[in-house]
């Protein structure tokens, strides 16, 4: 008769004489965010569970260690060549690069305390742990595994605990949208931490096709970073699975609008149900590979590279090119802006150089090796250039660093490119600051500073030329499009343009001036107005056409055909969005019911139909947005609404406001929350 565990059935989940001491195992993992319903540990940092003995026994404790075995399985079909099957026995002490266990014995109270460290490359996942003495096994209990960003031996390591807290701990943030002049934070809660989303996280996993194709191969391959983001690129879009999001620019009926969601939780909910969930555009995508990275443990931030190229044919050039009627009929693309996202983690296939911050985009865009996925590729490699090194990271390159050529299509068969800039292209990349709301510029980490020996210089010729440069103008005509002071949604103002010829002789030139409605992803839409000297923007005209995006992009063109010399310039306009004015009536207290009175004013000259507020917050809906419908609002009237909900935990966190009409739609906004304990007895 065995002196230590009494076996038990091996399906049964908890085994009452193994206490996994999930409270301070999850404390000291930072992971006790997940609640405490069962045992979250990161790789490579020891963990301890309590095995209690059958009543009267006396071991001596260094004979014991040599009888006690703990095998350790994850996946479907674990084996011990793929590392997803492991086997280690009690020693004096544990060993921190691979699975080993030590122990203490507890005589008076007849336990023994077992502390577990897992190896810092083992495979991400659900264990299960299982005690064998002497050939009898007794289930132990379950433990899910992630990355570890505190651990040096980890790939995800990061040395700096401020940096630990915001890209693995934190659950909400900003993401950056407009255009690099009206650069706007949007609130958003990632909530990587809230109920049912790591299942849901790991789920993704489990559902990719290469862990169809060969689970086995795939569930070995989730002790690497590196694979687990790219699987994770391709399996946030659906464009070639059963990915999370469906990608959607022009056509919203059956969905949801992208600019709806403030949120990453009720979309993998939505997914985890029902399927791929519609619809998401970049910013989307991007904050949801950070809630699953993040709730993985891999360090992730969102990133927002202004002036995005979208180099269509891989030749680093994005052509413009124009026909005689100043269309454009190429297929690539500048982005007002784009969202990708940022992961942290050694590149042992490239080299140390290359460890640190990788780039991948889970917006569906270019296909790579057969799947709609893009890196992760080293940002040191980026920023020099190094375009043979895996992954994507010639497109990427583009994305930051693109030239930029303009051309025309004659009639006649000729084409002529009449200007062009190596400086357009990548601009104010940004993210949200460690430990504040605050912007902070990454674009040195991505490109050098344009006009460095880096980038190419332009030399000009003639002492003419020179003035020229002086006044920061180039050689040839020179259009440039003068804005109104106030642009708000819902007002008409005027638009100009002023072209200056700076030749030496007269021009006579055909002159264009336009303006449309466009989407951030460049894509233009119906027109707005045109005229040959300034274009006057009603909301009559602009109202019915721009986007929820709420951009109109002006084009100016300017040419003369005898001397074959052209001109272009483009501006693209963010109409000012009125605020919502949130307000808390009273303190905020775990468990107890508060109100948020929202008040928004219609800037527009019509009746709003349908208008509705939606909040959202981590640790104060429950998880899920409350919406509130507030019918009709007229003209220059306020909307309002009055929102009550009960705060579950206590601490600093974040209130997202989102407001919603037939007319006015994506209206968001935030403000900061102290929940308070609740009173005892």
């Amino acid at each position: 008769d065995l002196p230590y565990l009494s076996p038990i059935e091996n399906n049964q989940e908890k085994n009452p004489r193994c206490d996994l001491n999930i409270k301070n195992n999850n404390s000291s993992h930072h992971t006790d965010l997940n609640g405490e319903e069962r045992l979250i540990v990161r790789r490579g940092e020891p963990f301890n569970i309590i095995l209690h003995l059958k009543p009267g026994t006396r071991i001596c404790f260094l004979n014991v260690v040599l009888h006690l075995l703990f095998p350790a399985s994850s996946g479907p079909l674990p084996r011990k060549e793929s590392d997803t099957q492991v086997s280690f026995n009690l020693c004096n002490s544990t060993v921190d690069t691979e699975w080993s266990a030590s122990a203490i014995n507890n005589p008076s109270e007849n336990t023994l305390c077992v502390y577990i460290n897992s190896s810092p490359n083992s495979p991400i996942g659900v264990y299960s742990l299982s005690l064998d003495q002497e050939g009898q096994k007794t289930h132990l209990g379950q433990f899910t595994l992630l990355f570890n960003a505190w651990c040096p031996r980890d790939a995800v390591y990061m040395h700096n605990e401020r940096k630990r807290k915001e890209y693995v701990l934190s659950q909400h943030g900003q993401i950056y949208k407009g255009t690099y002049k009206r650069i706007k934070g949007t609130p958003w809660n990632f909530g990587q931490f809230e109920s049912g989303i790591l299942d849901i996280c790991l789920k993704i996993l489990d559902e990719n096709p290469k862990f169809v194709s060969d689970a086995d191969k795939d569930c070995s391959a989730r002790r690497n970073p590196i694979y687990v983001t790219r699987v994770l690129s391709a399996m946030i879009n659906s464009n070639d699975d059963r990915g999370v999001l469906v990608g959607e620019w022009y056509d919203f009926s059956g969905g949801v609008h992208p600019g709806a969601w403030i949120g990453s939780g009720d979309i993998l909910h939505k997914w985890a149900e029902s399927g791929p969930v519609r619809y998401g555009q970049c910013w989307v995508f991007a904050a949801l590979a950070c809630t699953v990275s993040r709730a993985l443990g891999i360090p992730c931030r969102v990133v927002t590279n202004f002036r995005s190229a979208h180099d269509t044919d891989a030749n680093l050039v994005i052509e413009n090119l124009y026909n005689d009627n100043a269309e454009k009929i190429s297929s690539d693309s500048i982005w007002n802006f784009h969202v990708w996202v940022d992961s942290w983690m050694t590149r042992p296939d490239l080299g140390p150089e290359y460890d640190g911050w990788q780039t991948s985009d889970p917006t569906p865009q270019e296909p790579s090796d057969g799947v709609f996925c893009c890196g992760p590729a080293s940002l040191r490699a980026i920023k020099e250039g190094e375009l043979t090194k895996k992954y994507d990271t010639p497109f990427i390159f583009a994305e930051v660093n693109a030239d930029v050529v303009d051309m025309l299509h004659l009639s006649n068969g000729e084409v002529i490119r009449f200007s062009g800039s190596t400086k357009s292209v990548g601009c104010f990349i940004s993210t949200k600051a460690v430990g504040s709301d605050e912007r902070h510029d990454i674009t040195h980490q991505y490109k050098y500073p344009e006009g460095s020996k880096e980038e190419r210089q332009v030399y000009e010729k003639a002492q003419h030329h020179n003035k020229l440069q002086q006044r920061g103008e180039e050689p040839g005509l020179h259009l440039k499009i003068k804005l109104a002071d106030n642009m708000i949604l819902g007002s008409d103002f005027e638009v100009y343009t002023v072209l200056t010829n700076n030749h030496m002789e007269v021009r006579t030139c055909n002159f264009l001036f336009f303006a449309n409605a466009v989407s951030y992803s460049g894509k233009r839409g119906e027109s707005c107005g045109f005229a040959s000297d300034k274009v006057e923007l009603k909301y009559d005209s602009y109202g019915s056409v721009i986007t929820s995006d709420r951009l109109i992009q002006l084009s100016a063109f300017a040419f003369d055909k005898q001397t074959i010399d052209y001109s272009k310039t483009e501006k693209t306009i963010v109409l000012d969005e009125p605020d919502i004015d949130i307000k808390l009536m009273g303190d905020a207290t775990v468990n107890q019911p508060v109100t948020a009175n929202l008040t928004l004013l219609n800037p527009l000259p019509e009746q709003l139909q349908d208008c509705s507020f939606t909040i959202e917050g981590v640790g104060l809906t429950d998880g899920k947005p409350i919406t509130v419908k507030t019918g009709a609002v007229g003209p220059k009237e306020e909307a309002k609404a009055s929102v009550e909900f009960s705060p579950s935990s206590s601490g600093s966190t974040v209130l997202l406001v989102n407001f919603d009409s037939n007319k006015l739609s994506n209206i968001k906004s935030f403000v900061n929350v102290v929940v308070k304990e609740g009173e005892t007895n």
